[in-house]
């Protein structure tokens, strides 16, 4: 067995099995002034010996002689010892002893100095004033304020005081911290070890300090009470507590871990100055996020923070983590203290999208991802080479957003010899490059749809297949699936076909440039005026049909540069009634009926889309205003939409007796599975998918939609309240009232906000409103109604 003994916080060793001493000369010099070597593996600090000219060390080189001189140094020690226990007056308490002896409390008295916990993390010093009722204190602290405490709070009471001044507590405190040595705890834990004595405070002072004055055993006490190695709490009664040394073998265990969180504790306080460093610089100057990537530690520390910010901490230690860093940066616990810290290092642009992190959107494509995408770029085979029909005669229009990256779909339009009108919609052809299954395909379906935020477009597909192979482009050869379908003349479908095609697209428009163009009513886009009047008669068959109108004003955003701290927002209106958008979405709702039909017909399973409307009574609703006020009313009681993989079912919104999703393959996965389906049969092979596998693959995708779609709206949201943030406190804004939410409390067409407004007003009526407050990162936007004279 190994004995360990510690001196003037040096430690020394001796074994059992040490042979017979050497006669030798040595010299021990004074604790004062002797050096100290450490040992690594334990921790403790050991003296060395001078012995004639020749310094000893542990580790030193001198083997033969080792014991020699620790015998000797024993010898010297053991005196040392006596003439310590002489001086002494304490009597230590053994195993054989009553603990209960030294549990003598007491009695708290006017101007005895004491010390007490204030909360879980807080203890401090102060001085009895007066009772408090029947047990209570109440004391003056060291911070000069005075409360009311409970017996229990106390946890030392300082012996040999009498009327202490208050003023005096900081002074006294000080020159407490002064005098503390934590390692004057290996000397007593060495002699009260071998001994199997237990301490108290004042008895400890004697041993260390020679004294047990109040100061020496204030000192004592802060040094046992904050020990975390060499001794254990035996009994506590009241403030009074006794405590014990720790076996060997658990002092060398509780060294161990004290070293590993000596040494987190110093990462974790480097840590802290690179965040307040980083705090400090200018916004330009920041380090880079990528920077902060660097070291894996740094890395974890970082990535607790963002876990702590959204609310999305994976594991306790993770939590942990987070709380200690901000505790360290003197910050509340909370995820907003994260997010801001996260905002001021420069780690998180001012206006993060914290729902894009928390709903776990993927953004990026992995690089194998990008790698598969890229070698099916490369793959210049068209399996549909030798079927698809030729249609580059046809002028073709492509209107979208402004905005859009990818562009799926596409029209066409002449008048037959015998004045009906004939339609083709064109839609991109991503099945040329992707197969059911592949690498590619599976990540789409993990997707399911793109993501379009006013701050950027988060694509289904890897972005250079997109954009390079899959989107039709203008001027350019497209592969394509094409619908034609001939109307009646009361806008029924007369006659369609499924085909794949090549096409090469004319125009690329906006929807404001194609209302423009049909204004114009030039003579040489005839094409588009057929086009526009199809959709005017598909919208009259429809309505006919029992389908309702639900078209409204919607806002849109787009933010240039996003991360700079006053980034450009542009907003404007999307007009749902407008010619253009009435003609694509009339032109993609004809699509669908067709598709809905050739599938029903062929029996094809697809992804069937339909929409009760039995509990819907549209005269109800005659006395709104039409438009948005009208469209708001009846979209808030219109039932989910439901989708069959069998057979279509009857879509009583859209007024269509079966309804496919199919013009956005690119953007959307179910409109991709329907490509799958029909160019299967295309090909006179068999679908890929049964309905039940569409059915499976169908609800992830719903649930990932509707993810997307919550994202959506709450990214819109917040930038519509950015955008009014920004305006002059006195800019009026014109809004109409969709509803009354409470008493005169109502939900206004602005950015569907709500305010008060004056008594007289009506649902349908326009009001002026004024920004009273917007703060877009707590979802707040107050109006009130400006009142005319």
């Amino acid at each position: 067995m190994m004995a360990v003994r510690a001196v003037n916080g040096g430690s020394l060793f001796r074994s059992a099995a040490s042979p017979p001493l050497l006669t030798f000369g040595c010299r021990f010099r004074q604790f004062s002034s002797l050096p100290f070597r450490r040992n690594s593996e334990l921790g403790l600090r050991f003296p060395i010996f001078c012995c004639g000219n020749q310094f000893l060390g542990y580790g030193g080189g001198l083997s033969r002689s080792v014991h020699s001189i620790v015998d000797c140094v024993m010898e010297e020690l053991t005196a040392w010892r006596s003439r310590r226990r002489i001086r002494a007056t304490v009597k230590l308490t053994t195993s054989g002893e009553l603990l209960e002896d030294k549990l003598v409390n007491q009695e708290i008295e006017k101007g005895l100095l004491l010390e007490f916990k204030k909360d879980s993390d807080r203890v401090l010093l102060g001085v009895a004033q007066r009772p408090d009722g029947k047990k209570n204190w109440m004391v003056y602290d060291q911070n000069g304020v005075t409360s009311s405490i409970k017996p229990q709070q106390i946890t030392y009471i300082v012996p040999g005081v009498e009327n202490f001044d208050h003023a005096e507590i900081s002074k006294f405190l000080q020159k407490a911290q002064e005098n503390l040595d934590p390692t004057l705890l290996e000397i007593a834990w060495v002699e009260l070890l071998e001994k199997n004595a237990s301490v108290t405070a004042e008895e400890l002072a004697e041993m260390i300090f020679g004294s047990s004055e109040p100061l020496e055993s204030y000192c004592a006490h802060l040094l046992l009470s904050k020990d975390e190695v060499y001794f254990t709490v035996l009994a506590t009664k009241g403030s009074r507590t006794i405590y014990g040394p720790r076996p060997t073998g658990q002092v060398e265990e509780l060294l161990h871990k004290k070293l590993a969180k000596d040494a987190s504790e110093k990462e974790l306080q480097d840590f802290v100055q690179l965040l307040v460093s980083a705090k400090a610089k200018a916004a330009l100057a920041k380090p880079s996020k990528s920077s902060w990537m660097m070291d894996e530690k740094i890395l974890y520390k970082i990535e607790s923070l963002e876990a702590y910010a959204i609310d999305a901490c994976k594991s306790d230690e993770q939590r942990k983590t987070a709380g200690m860093i901000l505790k360290a940066m003197g910050l509340t616990k909370t995820a907003s203290s994260a997010l801001n810290l996260l905002i001021n290092i420069g780690y998180f642009p001012v206006h993060v999208n914290l729902d894009l992190l928390k709903l776990n959107i993927l953004t990026d494509h992995s690089d194998e991802i990008i790698a598969a995408a890229e070698s099916l770029l490369s793959d210049s085979s068209d399996s549909d080479e030798m079927n698809r029909e030729d249609l580059t005669h046809l002028k073709v229009y492509a209107i979208d957003v402004d905005e859009a990256d990818e562009l799926d779909d596409a029209l066409s339009a002449t008048k037959l010899q015998d004045g009906r009108m004939k339609i083709w919609i064109h839609v991109a052809d991503p099945t040329r490059y992707v197969e059911p299954g592949s690498m590619v395909d599976r990540e789409a379906l993990r997707r399911g749809t793109s993501v379009f935020l006013p701050t950027g477009t988060y694509p289904m597909f890897p972005e250079k297949l997109a954009m390079e192979g899959m989107s039709l482009k203008q001027g350019e050869l497209c592969n394509a699936v094409s619908v034609s379908v001939i109307l009646h003349s009361d806008g029924s479908i007369a006659e369609y076909s499924v085909q794949n095609s090549i096409i090469k697209p004319t125009y690329m428009l906006t929807y404001e440039s194609a209302t423009e163009l049909l204004h114009l009513n030039l003579e040489e886009e005839a094409e588009l005026k057929i086009l526009s009047e199809a959709a005017a008669l598909r919208l009259k068959w429809r309505r006919q049909q029992g389908a309702i109108d639900t078209s409204t004003l919607e806002a849109r955003i787009k933010v240039v540069n996003p991360e700079d701290l006053e980034p450009s927002i542009n907003l404007y209106v999307e007009n749902q009634a407008d010619p253009a958008m009435r003609l694509v979405s009339e032109m993609m709702i004809l699509c669908g009926e067709v598709v809905a039909t050739f599938g029903s017909r062929n029996n094809i399973p697809l992804p069937y889309r339909g929409q009760p409307q039995s509990n819907i009574d549209v005269s109800a609703y005659s006395h709104l205003p039409e438009g948005p006020v009208r469209s708001s009313a009846i979209v808030r009681i219109m039932r989910a939409a439901e989708i069959d993989f069998r057979k279509p079912i009857r879509h009583g919104v859209l007024g269509l007796p079966g309804y496919v999703q199919f013009t956005s393959p690119i953007r959307r996965y179910l409109d991709l599975l329907a490509h799958y389906q029909v160019k299967a049969f295309l090909r006179g092979e068999s679908p890929p998918f049964s309905a039940g596998q569409l059915e499976g693959m169908a609800s992830i995708v719903n649930m990932q939609v509707r993810v997307v779609r919550k994202l959506s709206a709450s990214s819109l949201r917040y930038w519509i309240i950015e955008f009014l943030r920004r305006q002059p406190r006195e800019k009026k804004f014109r809004a109409l009232i969709l509803r009354f939410i409470k008493d005169r409390i109502a939900a206004l067409l602005l950015v569907e906000a709500s305010a008060w407004v004056s008594i007289g007003s009506q649902v349908g009526d326009e009001v002026e409103v004024q920004v009273e407050e917007a703060h877009p990162r707590d979802d707040v936007l107050y109006l009130k109604e400006v009142l005319r004279n």
